[in-house]
């Protein structure tokens, strides 16, 4: 009884204990929840040109016009722009149904933001009123901060575009632009400027705070000695945002902050380098810190070497990543160990623009275990002449590690201001001082600069006229100096002496050799246009980075092709003039010849023989078009050697092609294979030297991994390359096709392993089955296997290849005559042959 009486009291001291410590638990918790919740009805969302509210993913827009949007105002209007043709389209649609446009400078004034946060600016372009958005430009100012400057939308959305294309990605009709900063004024002021004569417009506006500190602390840059730099409070426009092995995050799966994470293949130097790793299971965060950098959805892919799936066990997994000149960057790698138990189980390199940074990684003890999340920051400086940023994961060489092979789950690219300034060309740079004196010193100096400048040029001008007029008298009718293309003559490629009776040129080039037989006839711009019929886009048979290529028809009904060099476009110029000197000296049965070229009104034309059944790959696969015989086959594989041959060998020095694939081999009506396509072109070693360094080129699958891996361009990497197109040739499908299981994606790895068990005709094309001779196929497969071998030293000269596919060619003849005979022999002789034997 006594100790019922003494517990009692304890039991209800304890009850009370235990319910205040759950009312301080509540609260917390809800305090936490209610900062949340803050923090998702303080982010501010803006429909411009609406007057009223819209839902959009699950989030609800306010319309600039609307009363209830008390936090925000506009200092001009400017004018409303609405779209009929996307504002029923969809959610995005009904969000980019709607515009306000600026004629002069305006701005937005949200009011009740504080610390750090998310700026996104959306723009989709349209017509209104017999206006287009697509020609404005215009720059705009966050907070102070600049952030664009003479900025055009559409020039963005096609770059992105072209390069979505490049990787199989969707086009795209809009742009969100984010920028991160940080405001201590407690209101954000967005200005947008119209440039002269233009206009400014924004269809939509986010500003997401971020709670935690997504960016803190000091960096030193990789591979230098500079001092470290605090990122902290430092304005940043985020370039890239990748899931790495994952097929992207939408917004609405990114907790609050409503970030679009992208597929990294696109980036990928070489796709097939890395394999996909997921694990779903018991993912959390390493620290606090981590929390808000990425969704923990991130982390459940990631992209690993694999030995087994790469062309060679040591390679690099590379993201080739175009940024502007002259800025600092913040990369963010993201890492979370999905596969390995324990320490030092997995070691390897970090690479940012070819400097070390970081070796021996281990992720994880960095992050304190299996299936933690977390995220490592690197800084680099992108020199002004550059606009490229390169992260590699390697594995690490000097190490005991179980396993060298890389691992990376997520890649993030955060442009770091300078100056205020964010803007990638930035023509309102102002003196800071506002001295009246240094004022009045900046001005004359100018004045000087510009007096000395005008002269400089006028001496310029007047030299360039005398030499033009020496050179060709009708070249006084082009006054037109703007820029595009540069007339042909200033680059050395074509020589401008007069045309002899049979449309050859010689001449000296820039640098003063001779050479004979240059490119022979000189086409007017009105010859060009009656071939092309005033360039019908209906004449068009190809495209490139230069521009169109279009069918045509000259006199006497000779059917050429006509490759006309787009003026705006800068992205093929070097490949297009490397087209014209190679072509210049080059004369070979099995290379695609050039019969003339047009410089007028400021165009670069070349004009081609025409090559009536177009490329070797639109007879393998992909076209509806009748399946080509093994005879035809090799005799095709014959003639793209023998000129690969004559690269090799017939000139000075060699040329290596640098760009093999079926796509550059063309058949002309007689089905004789050309080379074609030389702006990838290298001329090869000095007699001293071994190789050529230079930076890589060339297509994804045809790709030589030891010209990959070194840089080092030699002729045996057009022989790997040709080596892949002659598996092209049996095999009959894509070098790369990710539809196919993980074992059959890279044809190279896949047709090499059936070929390396001598079971190459279990994957050879259907369609030949029964019609080819055993012995011709093994001695093709053996001669296509040494082309691929890891090292170039050990494959062979294309001579060498020339030789044995001649041989398989003899045996397969031989193999036809013997067939014919034994059917001649079983009295069949009424009965009409295979395509084979006729």
């Amino acid at each position: 009884m006594l100790g019922m009486v003494v517990c009692d009291p304890c039991e209800r001291k304890a009850k009370v204990l235990i319910w205040v410590l759950g009312l301080v638990v509540g609260s917390l918790c809800s305090g936490f929840v209610e900062a949340v919740d803050q923090q998702r009805s303080s982010s501010t969302l803006v429909s411009c040109g609406a007057n009223s509210s819209l839902v959009v993913d699950g989030r609800r827009w306010i319309g600039d016009s609307n009363p209830e949007n008390g936090n925000l105002t506009l200092s001009l209007t400017g004018v409303v722009a609405v779209s009929s043709e996307l504002s029923g389209d969809s959610a995005k649609g009904t969000l980019y149904g709607s515009a306000r446009v600026f004629e002069n400078p305006s701005n937005y004034t949200i009011r009740g933001v504080h610390g750090d946060c998310f700026l996104r600016l959306h723009f989709c372009p349209f017509s209104f009123d017999g206006r287009s958005m697509n020609e404005s430009r215009f720059g705009v100012v966050a907070d102070g901060m600049r952030l664009m400057t003479e900025y055009n939308v559409r020039d963005e959305i096609l770059n992105r575009n072209s390069r979505s294309r490049d990787s199989g990605g969707n086009n795209s009709s809009y742009l969100i632009k984010e920028y991160f900063l940080s405001v201590v004024s407690g209101e954000l002021v967005i200005e947008f400027l119209p440039s002269e004569g233009s206009n400014a417009f924004v269809n939509a506006i986010e500003v997401i705070p971020a709670v935690n500190k997504l960016f803190r602390g000091s960096l030193s840059k990789v591979g230098g000695n500079a001092p470290s730099l605090n990122v902290s409070g430092r304005g940043m426009e985020t370039l890239y945002r990748l899931d790495v092995g994952g097929p992207g995050i939408k917004p609405s799966e990114d907790s609050d902050l409503w970030r679009t994470w992208e597929a990294d293949t696109g980036y990928m130097i070489n796709a097939v380098a890395g394999s996909e790793v997921k694990n779903s299971s018991n993912i959390s965060y390493a620290s606090t810190n981590d929390s808000s950098s990425a969704p923990l959805l991130l982390y459940e892919s990631a992209k690993t070497i694999s030995n087994a799936q790469v062309l060679e066990k040591r390679i690099n997994m590379s993201w080739k990543l175009f940024v502007d000149p002259d800025f600092d960057y913040l990369v963010r790698l993201h890492f979370c160990e999905l596969q390995y138990e324990q320490p030092n189980e997995r070691n390897f390199r970090i690479y940012v623009n070819n400097r070390t940074a970081a070796d021996n990684y281990d992720i994880y003890v960095q992050a304190g275990g299996k299936n933690r999340a977390y995220h490592q920051d690197y800084m680099d400086t992108v020199p002004a002449k550059l606009n490229t940023l390169w992260i590699q994961l390697g594995p690490e060489t000097a190490t005991s590690a179980a396993a060298t092979d890389a691992l990376l789950n997520g890649l993030e690219v955060f442009k770091l201001s300078r100056n205020g300034n964010l803007a990638s060309i930035d023509r309102f740079s102002f003196p800071s001082s506002p001295n009246e004196e240094s004022k009045a010193i900046t001005l004359w100096l100018a004045i000087g600069v510009g007096a000395a400048s005008v002269v400089i040029l006028a001496v310029i001008a007047a030299l360039l006229f005398l030499f033009c007029k020496r050179r060709r008298r009708h070249l006084a009718d082009h006054k037109d100096n703007a820029p595009g293309w540069r007339p042909l003559f200033l680059h050395g490629a074509i020589t401008h002496s007069t045309a002899n009776a049979k449309g050859t040129t010689t001449g000296k080039s820039q640098n003063g050799s001779v050479q004979s037989a240059r490119i022979g006839r000189r086409f007017t711009i009105a010859e060009i246009k009656t071939a092309t019929k005033n360039f019908d886009e209906g004449m068009v048979i190809g495209f490139g980075g230069f521009g169109k290529v279009y069918r045509g028809e000259i006199e006497d009904g000779v059917l050429v092709a006509i490759k006309r060099a787009h003026p705006q476009s800068q992205q093929g110029l070097a490949e297009f003039e490397t087209e014209i000197e190679m072509l210049s000296k080059l004369r070979h049965r099995h290379l695609v010849s050039l019969i003339g070229f047009c410089e007028e009104n400021n165009e670069m034309i070349l004009v081609y023989e025409c090559m009536g059944n177009g490329t070797l790959r639109s007879h393998l696969f992909g076209y509806d078009l009748p399946p080509l015989s093994w005879k035809q086959r090799l005799e095709v594989c014959i003639g793209a050697a023998r000129g690969l041959h004559y690269l090799h060998t017939g000139a000075d020095g060699g040329i290596i092609h640098r760009d093999v694939k079926t796509t550059n081999i063309l058949l002309d009506e007689d089905f004789v294979a050309k080379m074609s396509d030389f702006g990838l072109s290298k001329t090869g070693p000095a007699l001293d030297r071994t190789h050529v360094s230079t930076a890589v080129k060339g297509s994804f699958g045809y790709l030589d991994p030891e010209y990959f891996r070194r840089q080092q361009l030699t002729e045996k990497s057009d022989v790997y390359s040709f080596g892949v197109v002659l598996f092209e040739v049996v095999c009959a499908r894509a070098v790369i096709d990710p539809s196919l299981p993980k074992d059959q994606i890279n044809l190279a790895e896949w047709a090499l392993r059936w070929q390396q068990e001598r079971s190459l005709e279990v994957i050879i094309d259907p369609r030949l089955r029964g019609k080819y001779s055993p012995q011709s196929m093994e001695k093709f497969g053996e001669i296509a296997e040494k082309c691929l071998a890891d090292e170039g030293r050990n494959r062979p000269t294309m001579g060498d290849v020339l030789w044995h596919l001649e041989y398989s060619l003899q045996l397969h003849e031989a193999w036809l005559l013997v067939s014919a005979t034994e059917t001649q022999d079983r009295g069949r002789n009424n009965e009409p042959l295979s395509d084979e034997l006729s």
